[in-house]
């Protein structure tokens, strides 16, 4: 069996499902990973761990809020300066090398880190390397690509999160241009990153099929579902959905009684949205649920009448690239999606292709998409949509395995 090291910023138990499934199919197909990541205190996906051999760095050992914000701001200004995180990412990869055989090296990131380290290792030890870009900092329409707000360094954030964006991407090029093959999620990324890598492929996120997949079940209220976060109204804009929700209440189609919406965010994404909803007086329609554990979700979707996706237009300053893996296990559940508002890009034709509902430009669309299923809803006590099934099987997570390996191997031979 082959063998793959794997360097990522994020793994299971922590909120990364993309390797996640990918390790749990791998064996399938003859490979096994050895994965090397960040320590983050994150259950979100605890169903992918345990899954194979895993290794974790832990940069943040304080204990205490203050000394813990401390160890934060410190170790993202040795990070910017030194490359501090990828220091001992490298050192702990060294010792994995060591004790295995190695075929390969495969890094996915959110933004940069790891990919210098992962660099480093394969280089080193001549092993190809595959680079996997999850989201890339040119997707954002402005600094959403941070993670954590930033704290206030004497009024110089402007200036920190500029030199910060530019030597994330010096350091993320870098590695691009060397990489034997690129993986990424959505065709703009392809079309982007092919200006630094000839050899870019695409493997959409996807969804699991062994967890999700179309089960009908009746509920007493017509429920429309968002799981996720809302970083900014700028990447995921939902007025036109929410001034829908207004129209209906007011024409009495909907009533708070029979229509909930139901908001699986973090607290700051649910702070935008009670915020937004106030200016339509449609707040007493939502209601906050939370985060819930990974495992839940496919409970979740079916126990929905309609599925929301929040984006906005593809412009220069808008979103670019934007296929969430919500939307794919949307598709997988065959629930209505309601996608607000149409990116009019690539998630908006992967909508259309799927026959899995509706990517809505306007504020009557969205009325009549909702009067339409509601009107399913109060007949049968549930609503559907009917998928082309047969679009399906290249989101397949077992399937992308697949895609991956073919990726693995074009590699050897490129190296």
């Amino acid at each position: 069996m082959k063998k793959v090291l794997i360097i990522c910023d994020l793994f299971p138990p922590a909120f990364g499902p993309r390797m996640g499934y990918l390790c749990k199919y791998l064996g399938s197909y003859g490979w096994e990973p050895v994965v090397l990541t960040e320590a983050v205190e994150e259950n979100t996906f605890t169903f992918l761990a345990n899954k194979c051999e895993v290794a974790y760095v832990n940069y943040y050992t304080a204990k205490g809020s203050f000394t813990r914000k401390l160890q934060w701001i410190s170790t993202l200004l040795l990070d910017l300066c030194f490359g501090y995180k990828d220091i001992r990412m490298y050192k702990e990869a060294e010792k994995l090398v060591k004790r295995n055989k190695f075929d390969l090296v495969l890094c996915s990131s959110f933004r940069t880190f790891p990919l210098p380290a992962a660099r480093k290792v394969a280089r080193k030890h001549q092993l190809p390397l595959v680079v996997d870009l999850r989201d890339i900092i040119e997707q954002y329409t402005g600094n959403e690509f941070i993670s954590h707000p930033l704290p206030s360094f004497l009024g110089l954030n402007k200036l920190f999160v500029s030199v910060f964006k530019r030597k994330s991407l010096r350091d993320r090029n870098r590695v691009l241009r060397q990489a034997d093959f690129v993986t990424t999620i959505s065709p703009w990324h392809v079309n982007m990153l092919k200006q630094y890598n000839p050899n870019v492929e695409l493997i959409y996120n996807g969804f699991d099929s062994e967890l999700f997949y179309p089960e009908q079940r009746k509920t007493d209220q017509f429920i429309i579902t968002y799981t996720g976060r809302l970083l900014s109204t700028a990447m995921r804009d939902p007025g036109l959905f929410l001034e829908a929700l207004r129209i209906l209440s007011e024409e009495k189609v909907l009533t708070v009684k029979d229509c909930r919406v139901y908001w699986y965010v973090d607290e700051a994404s649910w702070k935008i949205i009670t915020e937004e909803a106030e200016k339509q007086n449609v707040l007493p329609y939502m209601d906050f649920k939370g985060y819930v554990p990974a495992s839940d979700i496919p409970s979740v979707l079916n126990s929905s009448s309609v599925l929301l996706l929040l984006t906005n237009r593809a412009t220069d300053s808008g979103p670019k690239g934007i296929m969430t893996t919500k939307f794919f296990e949307s598709l997988a559940v065959e629930k209505p999606i309601l996608c607000v508002r149409s990116d009019e890009s690539h998630l908006a034709e992967a909508i259309k292709e799927t026959n899995a509902g509706l990517a809505a430009t306007n504020v009557n669309e969205v009325c009549d998409f909702l009067k339409s299923y509601y009107l399913e809803w109060k007949e049968k006590g549930y609503a559907s949509s009917s998928i082309k099934k047969d679009k399906l099987i290249r989101f397949s997570r077992k399937e992308q395995a697949k895609q991956f390996i073919e990726i693995f191997e074009k590699a050897q031979i490129h190296g």
